[in-house]
């Protein structure tokens, strides 16, 4: 089977959005974050907005594409234990190493926390609760803050192993070829009926907490479209229609954004019902046509072995644990510096792109630290003329 250049070029630029997105996080006005600037601005929360609503769903909208792909040729039980270690080793590695300077520059910023961080990690390693506020997490004694993604991916892929043989059954086939042979506006409207619904039965009921026990909402919508990714795999005749419907998509997301948008602008918080299930029913929408764009350009466009590709697919992993962690640190360091409103996110934009290149190189080349960032083992090279006659001669790493 041919190499999907596409969803592996889209992956590496849903994270580098990723870390924009949290780079902006900095200074969006309104809305909370571990570290603010004084340099807020109430503008940026439009395209901050625009994002935001699509930006995790196609992050597990690829990670079921990646799914479908890893199970061909591969049994449940070792695609499970092969999963579990590059998800679970990660998230406790970053966990333990990589996150703790995040709730330590919080803890201190909030005056809850002294300064010093050798003794803040000795604290922290007790894994006792904190001073109520102190840090996101502080009721827990730790917190995984941006690695919450891991852990919500591990879940979500149990579930979706218990649930292949149901999947593979003759229903779940139907199910899968109904959705493969959507065409047209059946394909820009139907598969954001679910969502909508899940947001009006459960949204109200389940706040955005990030508590992965009791977050309802998020883990329908999420591991709906992780499911949409799973099914979409590797379907010819679909893929064509995204593409085909690219330039309608690209126009029709960024209208039905404006609806939304100028509904939650012009209209009261407190609205009823029905119009509240209007606005979140256009959000869903938005969504999901969003993401049939994104599919489809990419796919039109990216589907080739683009001479970056390499590299960035192996960095993906290494660059999403250390970045948030390393945007945190530089802010700490340079907020009390006062720098201006263009140096300071230029500073901090250029030292975690730096710190991320700098320490992924670092982590490529040490064998013990690979599985830690989500990578795998590097294939042993075969001496000149102890391999098979017929073994072609190894690339270059």
């Amino acid at each position: 089977m041919q190499r999907r250049y596409d969803i592996d070029a889209l992956r590496a630029l849903a994270f580098c959005l990723l870390i924009l997105y949290h780079c902006a996080m900095l200074y969006v006005a309104d809305w909370g974050w571990h570290l603010k600037s004084p340099h807020l601005s109430e503008g940026l929360q439009w395209p901050m907005l625009l994002v935001n609503r699509w930006r995790m769903d196609l992050i597990f909208l690829i990670s079921g594409l990646s799914v479908h792909f890893l199970l061909r040729g591969t049994g449940a039980g070792r695609f499970l234990a092969q999963r579990s270690w590059r998800l679970l080793l990660p998230l406790t590695f970053g966990c333990l190493f990589v996150v703790p300077i995040q709730p330590y520059a919080q803890g201190v910023a909030n005056g809850l926390v002294e300064p010093g961080f050798g003794a803040f990690l000795l604290r922290y390693y007790q894994f006792k609760p904190w001073p109520q506020g102190a840090f996101d997490g502080w009721q827990y004694g730790f917190t995984w803050n941006h690695l919450w993604y891991l852990a919500y991916l591990w879940v979500y892929t149990v579930v979706l192993t218990a649930l292949l043989p149901l999947l593979r059954s003759r229903a779940g086939l139907r199910l899968q070829g109904a959705l493969a042979s959507l065409r047209g506006w059946a394909l820009l409207v139907l598969p954001a009926l679910p969502l909508a619904l899940f947001s009006i039965l459960l949204q109200p009921h389940f706040a955005d907490t990030g508590d992965l026990i009791h977050d309802w909402h998020r883990h329908a919508i999420y591991f709906t479209v992780f499911l949409y990714g799973y099914w979409l795999g590797n379907d010819a005749g679909l893929w064509a229609e995204l593409t085909r419907l690219r330039r309608r998509t690209l126009t029709l997301a960024p209208l039905l954004f404006a609806a939304y948008l100028a509904l939650l602008k012009l209209l009261p918080e407190d609205v009823p019902d029905a119009v509240q299930y209007l606005i979140w029913t256009l959000r869903s929408a938005y969504i999901w046509t969003a993401l049939c764009a994104i599919l489809g350009w990419s796919h039109q466009l990216l589907n080739r072995p683009l001479h970056w590709l390499p590299w960035a697919t192996e960095a993906v992993y290494p660059w999403y644990v250390l970045h948030q962690s390393l945007i945190v640190m530089i802010a700490y360091w340079i907020l009390p510096l006062k720098f201006g409103a263009v140096a300071e996110p230029a500073i901090v934009l250029a030292g975690t792109v730096a710190g991320c290149f700098v320490l992924h190189e670092i982590v490529r080349r040490v064998p013990l630290l690979r599985p830690c960032f989500g990578l795998k083992a590097r294939k042993r090279r075969v001496p000149a003329g102890l391999g098979p006659a017929s073994a072609p001669a190894p690339k270059p790493a």
